[in-house]
């Protein structure tokens, strides 16, 4: 991944896109942080493709219908006090 700082990103736009396309993510710094980053579409289109549902999600869970928890029957230990 290239790294670029924003005011070079600003300058020279066309390029980051198109080095997004061809090579990959593109990221954006500002003094010195990370703070963006430019993808090529399809690299977007597969990042947000896959997206459950959340009730989707949560009934495609295990199913617990004969959910049964045993206990033991062990009363504790007796103290004194």
């Amino acid at each position: 991944m290239a790294i670029w700082q924003v005011q070079e990103a600003k300058t020279r736009l066309s390029e980051v896109i198109e080095e997004a396309d061809k090579r990959g993510p593109q990221i954006i710094t500002r003094h010195g942080a990370e703070r963006a980053v430019v993808l090529s579409i399809a690299d977007y289109r597969a990042l947000t493709a896959h997206r459950p549902d959340l009730r989707q999600y949560l009934l495609g869970g295990p199913k617990v219908d004969s959910f049964e928890v045993e206990r033991e029957r062990d009363t504790g230990r007796e103290i004194s006090l």
